[in-house]
């Protein structure tokens, strides 16, 4: 059936009976229920690993004319060969769905986020919606892998060009990739990797974008470069093969050492503050090792990126990539992206929005829509997390200190989730067989997932309310709220302050409707409401109570920021880290599942790993580490100009979308292209000044 078909049948339920039949005894823990099916899921074509990509040297390398009439013969830039490495990174047309492309167009983006600056390595968002992943490369590559069989799968090279193991399995030696540049010319060599290492990720001042700690790559792990293009990793346990996917987006993305060093308290004589804030948006042509380059920014209105001539990936005829010139991201909002890629006045976005998905689905099944639009498999869910740090993580007041204490007790933790009906927060956000059931735990759509080692608490409110008084939790004052014992909060009402990230829609729907669930069990939940980046700096300084999080990659593919499955160091997990002494009070489940993601780490052997993750499922459900909210599927919205997207392209993953179709060798045919572009024919400027090169 094609995706028009499947759409159709998708709509045809949409009025339909609900797909939901919970068959539970109250109060007793069970299997959670089968999903309902969802007939719009596209097929993955699967490959082996090394059809994707190679190194080597071709016989001649070309770009588009007017770099070579405009640059080149001007003497602006260097011929495209040597602007190459040795051996660049080399797309094999086999992989490609639509082959070779040809040059020209713009992808046009719409992101609700905001841009702080360009310095990743400090901590600063560039705005979300794929910005990010189009300025920075990795070490390793894992976005594409969602093709490749799990049998086959390791991460893909990247930055770092190949790999070796040493006898006993403690050290790995990296080959760089050799003569790549900067988007302003300057060498990507060890210097840029140990920078990145040594000064953002060691560096316990500075918190890099997307959470990189050193024990994200194990603890006591240690890295050293041997010489220009050589890095050397040791680690305690042999052969942890599992951190390969913790060198790919968003944790190991090197800076530009050249650039960064200019403002580090290291080098600068400067505070960590004017570091992490030196590079904000109005500083253009930051450089980049990416496909494009930050060449404008007009607050609330737009940022532009344009091709990068130091690129150094190629396609099998030697073209120099990206295929497009030029991307925008129209600042917004999240909705506003599903409504404009639908209309055709944007050109790609993550559906992940279900409040979005009734009317997408109908006006993509229309022959006349300019996107087609194609759902993967239920990747997108959310957590309720609970702040477990009692020693002092985010230097809580007494009323916080005693909800921390309430948080680390199961009883109560268990009458939170009997109280939330998943039912009807899911048909809260839309109807139709599209959200299921989720206890909590890793994502249903991966495939360590085991249904019969999820343990599901089902919606059972007086047996709930039951546990809150087992707990010693009691309105005491007659409102309708419990009380805390007396002594401690001054026996007040037990009020729960719930974090929540204000862009998106389907983040506060969910919040609200667990205010109403939690206050028919008689707690009192206050939201704070703030946006993303504010979120995440009150989340990573352990501000919160409650806090209510999308899935990362650890819960869609477990092998993606394995660590960040449970506190295995002091700064791993999202909602608990080392208190005031430096330490993590672990409760002897969550130092299971520490010993259970370690083992899995440590283990090259697939079978065991299965295993591994099916008692870490059954930990992790019993006794409600995370507890779930609702899961669904997204959809890829993408303009029906664009060639080589790959069928079945899940949203999420082991990263979005805009890096798991490949930009870079993404085109749109000659005779489909619009004039789009609003800086044709030119080229990023220097790192710092205004504009392009022309």
């Amino acid at each position: 059936m094609n995706i028009f078909g499947r759409m159709k049948t998708v709509a045809a339920l949409l009025f339909g009976v609900s797909a939901f039949a919970i068959q539970a005894s109250a109060s007793e823990p069970t299997i959670v229920p089968e999903q309902p099916p969802f007939p719009a899921q596209g097929k993955i074509t699967y490959v082996p690993r090394d059809s994707i990509l190679e190194f080597k040297t071709l016989p001649e390398y070309r770009e588009p004319e007017w770099v070579t009439e405009k640059f080149v013969k001007t003497g602006k830039l260097p011929p495209v060969a040597e602007r190459l490495p040795k051996e660049p990174m080399v797309f094999k047309t086999g992989n490609m769905p639509d082959g070779t492309g040809v040059y020209g167009d713009t992808m046009r983006h719409v992101v609700g986020g905001r841009p702080e600056g360009w310095n990743y390595s400090a901590g600063q968002t560039q705005g979300w919606g794929g910005v990010d992943i189009a300025m920075f490369e990795c070490l390793t590559r894992t976005a594409p892998l969602f093709q490749v069989d799990a049998k086959d799968v390791e991460p893909l090279p990247n930055l770092a060009k190949s790999w070796e193991w040493s006898e006993d399995g403690h050290t790995l030696t990296m080959k760089l990739i050799e003569g790549a540049k900067w988007s302003d010319g300057d060498p990507f060599d060890a210097d840029d990797v140990m920078f990145y290492w040594d000064d953002n990720v060691v560096d316990p001042n500075v918190s890099p974008l997307n959470g990189a700690t050193p024990e994200t790559f194990g603890d006591g792990t240690t890295l050293k470069a041997i010489d220009k293009y050589t890095i050397e990793w040791t680690f305690k346990d042999a052969f942890p093969r599992q951190h390969l996917y913790a060198m790919a987006y968003g944790t190991f993305c090197p800076g530009p050492s050249h650039i960064l060093k200019t403002k580090h308290p290291k080098y600068a004589g400067t505070t960590y503050d004017e570091y992490k804030n030196g590079f904000p948006p109005e500083y253009l042509n930051m450089p980049v090792m990416g496909a494009w380059v930050p060449i404008e920014y007009r607050s609330d209105d737009v940022i532009v990126l344009r091709r990068n001539p130091y690129y150094w990936k190629v396609d099998e005829e030697g073209n120099q990539l990206p295929y497009l010139n030029e991307l925008h991201y129209k600042l917004s909002t999240w909705a506003d992206r599903d409504v404009q890629a639908i209309a055709g006045s944007g050109d790609i976005s993550n559906l992940e929005q279900p409040e979005n998905f009734v009317e997408s689905l109908k006006r993509a099944a229309q022959e006349t829509a300019p996107a087609r639009l194609a759902f993967g498999a239920r990747l997108i869910g959310y957590n309720l997390r609970m702040n477990f740090s009692a020693n002092g993580w985010g230097e809580p007041d007494e009323r916080a200190q005693a909800v921390r204490e309430l948080n680390r007790n199961v009883d109560f933790r268990k009458a939170v989730t009997m109280a939330i009906d998943r039912k009807k927060l899911g048909e809260s956000l839309v109807k139709g067989p599209f959200t299921a059931i989720y206890p909590g735990g890793i994502s249903s759509g991966t495939s360590f997932y085991d249904r019969a080692s999820t343990v599901y608490y089902p919606f059972d409110l007086e047996g709930a309310k039951a546990l809150l008084e087992k707990v010693g939790l009691k309105d005491t004052d007659g409102n309708g709220a419990v009380n805390f014992p007396a002594g401690t909060a001054g026996g007040s009402d037990v009020q729960i302050v719930l974090l929540v990230n204000s862009d998106y829609s389907t983040d506060r729907n969910l919040a609200e409707g667990l205010v109403g669930q939690m206050e028919q069990l008689g707690l009192k939940v206050v939201l704070n409401t703030i946006d993303g980046a504010k979120r995440d700096a009150t989340q990573y300084a352990g501000r919160f109570d409650w806090l209510v999080r999308r899935n990362e990659q650890e819960q869609t593919s477990v092998v993606q920021n394995t660590t960040q499955l449970a506190p295995v160091g002091p700064r791993t997990s999202w909602h608990h880290r080392a208190g005031t002494d430096g330490s993590v009070d672990l409760m002897p489940f969550e130092q299971e599942m520490v010993d259970i993601v370690n083992k899995f780490i440590a283990s090259n052997d697939n079978d065991e790993r299965a295993e591994l993750m099916k008692q870490f499922q059954k930990v992790s459900t019993t006794n409600l580490d995370t507890i779930g909210l609702t899961e669904y599927p997204g959809a890829l919205i993408i303009n029906k100009r664009f060639s080589n997207i790959p069928e079945g392209t899940p949203i999420f993953m082991f990263n979005w979308a805009e890096d798991t179709i490949i930009r870079e060798r993404v085109f749109v045919a000659a005779d489909k292209q619009g004039d789009y572009e609003l800086f044709p024919e030119q080229l990023p400027g220097k790192p710092g000044e205004r504009g392009t090169t022309n």
